[in-house]
């Protein structure tokens, strides 16, 4: 295959950076809901529309531009959840934040799967298998990273919730203290690329849990990227 131009490139990841961002936030404001606490679902958060999740420079511009440097970073706006409404405060906050990066979980099976119809079409149609098979691949990159990404002990991310549920009450009230910082480290990781060798190894277990070969996997996501 020859090697995509910039505005292929973008019309390949767009629609899978949109649906793995909001739909994220979706399962946020989704599981609160089912917990006790309306506010997201009041706010109209609780939606596949990604219009009501958009962040124009978190959800649009930084993952384009990220998307050009080899790591696809970015956010949407986030979704409130109020946790006085909660049915267990501590225990429904971990459930809250796991809720996002387990749709991004189940979202890469959902392009594993459509790169494997694609694949099937080939032999007809090259036109149309071969969309699929690249917006797959950018689907898996997409959701692969944003999930393990969130799961890092990080306040305001969501493994930094769950980390903040489960430790001691005065533990908690001081690790909730580091949240303002959370972003500098994030920024940090980033910029040293330091993030990259931290995420790597766990992107690469759970390309291994798809159902596609995960050799074929990094091959097509280096290809994206090239």
């Amino acid at each position: 295959m020859e090697e995509l131009t910039t505005i292929q490139k973008v019309a390949v990841f767009v629609l899978p950076v949109l649906l793995a961002i909001t739909v994220h936030e979706a399962a946020h404001g989704w599981m609160a809901s089912k917990l006790g606490d309306s506010t997201a679902k009041m706010l109209g958060r609780v939606t596949l529309n990604p219009l009501r999740h958009i962040d124009p420079m978190g959800t649009v511009l930084v993952p384009l531009l990220t998307m050009l440097t080899g790591f696809v970073f970015g956010w949407a706006k986030p979704v409130p959840v109020n946790w006085r409404q909660l049915k267990s405060p501590r225990r429904d906050m971990a459930l809250v934040a796991l809720a996002g990066p387990g749709a991004n979980l189940i979202m890469a099976v959902f392009w594993a799967l459509l790169i494997q119809i694609g694949a099937y079409l080939a032999p007809v149609s090259s036109w149309i298998a071969m969309p699929l098979i690249l917006m797959g691949g950018a689907g898996i990159l997409i959701n692969t990273v944003l999930m393990v990404l969130n799961m890092l002990p990080i306040l305001p991310l969501d493994g930094g919730r769950v980390l903040n549920s489960l430790l001691p009450p005065r533990l908690s009230m001081f690790y909730s203290r580091l949240e303002p910082y959370g972003l500098i480290i994030i920024v940090l990781l980033l910029v040293t690329g330091t993030m990259e060798t931290i995420l790597s190894p766990a992107a690469n277990f759970f390309f291994g849990l798809l159902p596609l070969p995960k050799d074929q996997i990094q091959l097509l996501i280096h290809f994206l990227l090239q």
